[in-house]
């Protein structure tokens, strides 16, 4: 099959290439050289963690040297706990032991949290380093390596501290998703819904008709899914790179109560994408009473989710307790809540939701939890 790519064009800025296939690690090197910008760079540092580090560390190092890169590597911890200030001092320092200058490249190996980690860490040493993101994992595919959000996790809440740093390219070899456990492959999976929903129809009823072979790992299916939601999201990010237009807020669909669930379950108790598809079960039935969704629709997403494997959490919290969590996240303003509420596939609206509305709902939600 071959690679596919995608071209993200960001206004006032270089566009970078999103290249997805099979295989496509073991030219890394090559394309990294091929930049115009990367042409004369002679050191490489490579993030990892411990989990991608044993399967696909000496791939990619082998790949950058064979282009003329020398290649260093920092291995953090696997999981969120690494996503801190702690760790990014840490990388830091070693970077600067390493003497690594402005003219270096961060090479961002792994899931979400090593491209978050890693993107925040070189978009912040000597005021900024170029950055290329190289996902291992189906989520940071569709979302998080593209569109150049960073960030590191402080006690009250997730992504608190970071910035925007649109990295130089992107390397998606989709043969790193066979070493994928199921956990995350559902996690990815919930990702690509978000991104149908708001999207279009075709987009949602082509996932819908594909859901089963999707949720088993169908090759196809799943290297279509992720560059529809690479098309989607670089739209998105193009129309509106920092958040600040109210256009790309809407890849926050089903972000807000995931968040809050995510922080009051624990790091780690449920993926972050099985707190997503509960936050989009959740936002749907609020779409319905304020923004008038359909009830078909409301019932078609949760087949959907159904399908991919992400079925609704049996957990649930005292909504006062949500409520706060939701208020501490970042895209509430001025202590109030703002979610993205669906009117039906790819039409959405961002709405203030008053304390009330959203205890109400909170409430029923835990009463449909038993």
């Amino acid at each position: 099959m071959p690679a596919t790519k995608v071209i993200v064009n960001l206004p006032g800025e270089a566009s970078y290439d999103v290249r997805i296939g099979v295989g496509v690690l073991g030219g890394l090197g090559a394309h990294l050289r091929a930049l115009p910008a990367l042409s004369q760079v002679e050191r490489v540092l490579v993030v990892t963690d411990g989990n991608v580090a044993p399967l696909y560390l000496a791939a990619a190092k082998d790949s950058l040297a064979q282009a003329g890169f020398r290649a260093s590597d920092i291995v953090v911890p696997a999981g969120e706990e690494s996503k801190s200030l702690a760790v990014a001092g840490e990388m830091w320092e070693a970077m600067a032991a390493l003497s690594l200058g402005r003219d270096c490249v961060v090479v961002a190996l792994g899931g979400g949290v090593v491209g978050d980690l890693a993107g925040f860490v070189a978009s912040t040493y000597m005021r900024g380093v170029a950055v290329v993101q190289v996902p291992t994992t189906l989520l940071a595919m569709v979302d998080s390596s593209v569109g150049g959000k960073t960030g590191v996790n402080l006690e009250a809440g997730k992504n608190l501290v970071g910035t925007f740093k649109q990295p130089a390219y992107v390397c998606a070899d989709t043969a790193t998703l066979a070493t994928l456990p199921e956990r995350e492959w559902t996690c990815g999976c919930a990702e690509i819904a978000k991104s149908a929903v708001i999207d279009s129809d075709d987009f949602f009823f082509w996932l819908s008709d594909a859901a089963g072979a999707l949720a088993a790992r169908d090759e196809a299916v799943a290297a279509e899914a992720i560059a529809r939601s690479v098309v989607f999201k670089a739209d998105v990010v193009a129309a509106d790179k920092t958040e600040s237009r109210g256009v790309r807020e809407c890849l926050n669909y089903g972000h807000t109560l995931g968040h809050a669930v995510e922080a009051l379950a624990g790091y780690g108790t449920f993926s972050h994408g099985a707190c997503v598809a509960e936050g989009m079960r959740f936002a749907a039935r609020l779409g319905a009473t304020l923004v008038d969704a359909p009830w078909e629709f409301v019932q078609a997403q949760d087949e959907l989710l159904d399908e991919l494997g992400l079925p609704a959490l049996a957990w649930s919290a005292e909504p006062a307790d949500v409520l706060a969590a939701m208020k501490r996240d970042k895209k509430a303003r001025g202590g109030i809540v703002r979610f993205v509420l669906p009117r039906d596939v790819g039409n959405w609206e961002l709405v203030d939701v008053e304390d009330a509305i959203i205890l109400e709902h909170l409430a029923a939600w835990r009463k449909a939890k038993g």
